[in-house]
């Protein structure tokens, strides 16, 4: 969630990548583990490792740590459909987010909330959701974000049956395109939002 910059020292000249060094910090070096039990979808060892981490964050009052840390249960929950308990580390970690005013990392939590939302089936839940994250792309100037956004409601809005909404969607997505001239990507979309209407 909170990036940290690269150490200069990381990056080599040749441009190849260089394998990724261990950090020397024993608790940011378990929770790099947790990451990667979670890629290989063990998901038992990785729930351990986060909340080891949590833990030992917690006793330092580290608050990016642990907003971390509760993304990444979070995350583990969403995978195993756990979509309750998700909420709530997702919730914990949004509150930290929110006091530090830290909107890149509230609007990677609003995509994982949506997700969760989708999961209870509340779907007014998840869309309303949709257009805040819409509010914030248009105000960062990301019309790419407010594409991905658009593409996930009308998602939402076809799992709802609501197939006029899911074209309106497709629609506006197909002006984006348009306005940056990618003709072939606006067409498929308004053919889209046109068998939408036909059907």
């Amino acid at each position: 969630m909170i990036n940290t910059i690269q150490p200069i020292e990381n990056i080599q000249k040749s441009g190849k990548e260089k394998e990724k060094e261990r950090p020397s910090d024993p608790i940011k070096a378990e929770f790099e583990d947790g990451k990667t039990f979670l890629k290989e979808k063990d998901y038992a060892q990785a729930i351990l490792t986060f909340h080891n981490t949590l833990k030992a964050w917690e006793e330092k009052n580290d608050q990016d740590g642990i907003a971390n840390a509760c993304n990444q249960l979070g995350i583990v929950c969403l995978e195993k459909e756990e979509y309750n308990k998700a909420l709530e580390h997702f919730q914990r970690a949004w509150k930290i987010c929110e006091r530090f005013d830290d909107p890149m990392s509230l609007l990677a939590l609003s995509n994982q909330i949506v997700c969760v939302h989708r999961g209870l089936n509340e779907f007014d839940k998840a869309l309303s959701l949709c257009l805040d994250m819409i509010d914030t792309h248009n105000l960062n100037s990301n019309p790419q974000g407010t594409v991905e956004v658009l593409e996930t409601m009308a998602d939402i809005y076809l799992a709802k049956d609501d197939k006029k909404n899911a074209a309106d969607c497709y629609r506006t997505m197909s002006s984006i395109h348009s306005n940056f001239d990618h003709k072939t990507t606006a067409g498929k979309l308004q053919e889209k939002a046109a068998a939408l209407d036909a059907s």
